[in-house]
């Protein structure tokens, strides 16, 4: 549990620093974006036949942070948003 944590804190961090611009994002969602992003990931990669969801993997990881990517964009989509109101 620790590590699925620990990984989902380095994905959230790669996802911002890969996606261009500032995110007004805290710790806490950065992380659970990554949790997120890593549960698409490792579910994609189960798909493909080339681990478990719960298992680390360079295809599960690359696209564990691509999802991250997009869900902080979606996440910044709907705080933006809401900000504007």
């Amino acid at each position: 549990m620790i590590g699925f944590i620990v990984a989902g804190r380095i994905i959230g961090a790669l996802a911002r620093l890969i996606k261009p611009g500032r995110q007004h994002l805290g710790i806490i969602a950065t992380l659970l974006l990554g949790l997120v992003g890593s549960i698409i990931g490792g579910s994609i990669a189960n798909l493909l036949g080339t681990g478990d969801v719960f298992e680390l993997n360079v295809l599960g990881f690359i696209v564990s942070v691509i999802a991250a990517v997009l869900l902080i964009g979606v996440a910044e989509g709907v705080t933006g948003a809401r900000a504007k109101r």
